[in-house]
């Protein structure tokens, strides 16, 4: 049954990071053919933003070692509809390679924290906003769109809470540096929603507006749907979503996987909130990757829905 609530947006956009925030947190190396054919699924269930890889040295992610063969599968992909297919690049050299193929919506990777910037990019944290300027100056002089993600916005394993001025400090100067849009990520999935509401506000009152920012949960305490309530109810109207629930973070092993996509539009369709999303083929989708992976989604939606459609056994 719908039932609206007031003061939510009458549409929001997911940010499907399913096949590449996802998939490069499997132990296993899925094949080329199959992440296609992932991504394939998901625009066809509705997904109009799908993130489809990394362009990483393969040393340090090889999960998505293969993205040179893999983004040029996925041309027809955009013949399914209006459909983005950014990917993200760490530096110039990352750049090169997805600009070389045709890719027209890129992101950067920041942190909030030193700790995390030193381990996931070698860098303190205005060492990796200076490598990243030249990134998103090349890309905006080409005409394409520009991500920011900012990393352990609300608690990071190593030096616990962030504080608030830290994290507007750092997405001050991501938006600075020309970015479109900044991902906000609870990386480690310890925000509550009062938090959330605070930083928003924080981030408004430093002239970073809610609709430059998507919201990035991880359900680490069962807390990611709750938070993105939350945050649309502050105004953003960016929400990233993994199908299935792939995925967590290969440099903080306190993360777990992200929101679900199919939690997320259950509860928006549920809210009369547009999405876009066929709520049964994205769950189709999920229990096709699932089987392809060897293990059921930790998803709810997928797992209550999949239960409901299974044949009976009872004579």
């Amino acid at each position: 049954m719908t039932m609206p609530a007031a003061g939510l947006p009458t549409r929001v956009r997911i940010h499907e990071v399913g096949a590449r925030d996802g998939l490069q947190n499997e132990k296993t190396v899925v094949p080329t053919e199959v992440k296609a054919e992932f991504i394939r699924r998901l625009a066809v269930a509705g997904l109009s933003t799908i993130e489809a890889t990394s362009f990483v040295h393969p040393k340090w992610v090889p999960q998505l070692a293969d993205a040179e063969r893999l983004f040029p599968l996925l041309g027809e992909i955009a013949d399914v509809g209006d459909v983005a297919l950014p990917v993200l690049v760490p530096n110039e050299r990352g750049l090169d390679r997805a600009l070389a193929l045709g890719a027209r919506s890129v992101a950067v990777f920041g942190s909030a924290t030193e700790t995390f910037a030193a381990r996931n990019l070698n860098r303190t944290v205005d060492e990796s906003l200076a490598m990243f300027e030249p990134v998103v100056a090349r890309a905006k002089a080409d005409k394409v769109h520009v991500r920011g993600y900012l990393s352990m916005c609300f608690g990071d394993p190593w030096e616990g809470a962030v504080p608030l001025a830290q994290v507007v400090r750092v997405a001050r100067a991501l938006r600075d540096l020309g970015c479109d849009e900044l991902s906000l990520g609870d990386t480690i999935g310890v925000a509550t929603p009062g938090h959330v509401v605070a930083l928003l506000a924080e981030l408004n009152g430093a002239g970073v507006p809610m609709d430059m920012i998507g919201v990035h949960f991880h359900d680490t305490y069962g807390q990611a749907l709750s938070n993105t309530l939350a945050a649309l109810q502050q105004g953003v109207t960016t929400v990233d979503a993994s199908a299935g629930g792939l995925g967590g973070c290969p440099y903080a092993k306190s993360a777990t996987g992200n929101l679900a996509t199919e939690d997320l539009v259950w509860m928006l369709d549920g809210l009369g909130v547009e999405t876009g999303v066929d709520l049964g083929a994205l769950t189709a989708t999920s229990v096709w990757m699932a089987e392809q992976l060897g293990r059921p989604s930790p998803s709810r939606t997928v797992k209550a829905l999949s239960a409901s459609q299974a044949p009976s056994h009872k004579e």
